[in-house]
């Protein structure tokens, strides 16, 4: 199953042009409290089996985690659950930080 990767700076163009989409973040409570991006959704990895209900199958769906490993399992199990526009933030929160947001923690 393919899945597409998004880079940091495409969702960060997608937020100044008010695009619609979910930002999910995967990660476990610790970290989103470390840190974050804002207008994120969470739920935790091991969790997204339990609540994908709770997402909207309407808009996209970009998925992060800590470096896109997780992330991209999840954008995985969410296309297999019938969501059609699913995408992986490559290189998660991580590169974020490098490359968009130097105030976001790195960890």
């Amino acid at each position: 199953m393919s899945i597409p990767q998004l880079s940091p700076a495409e969702v960060a163009s997608w937020q100044q042009q008010g695009r619609d989409f979910v930002l999910l973040d995967v990660r476990e409570a610790d970290e989103v409290a470390f840190a974050a991006l804002d207008g994120h959704t969470h739920i935790p990895m091991h969790m997204v089996p339990l609540r994908h209900n709770e997402l909207p199958d309407d808009v996209p769906l970009v998925v992060y985690c800590h470096h896109g490993v997780r992330s991209f399992q999840v954008a995985a199990f969410l296309k297999q659950a019938g969501f059609e526009e699913v995408y992986n933030l490559a290189g998660g929160i991580d590169a974020w930080s490098l490359q968009i947001d130097a105030a976001v923690p790195r960890y």
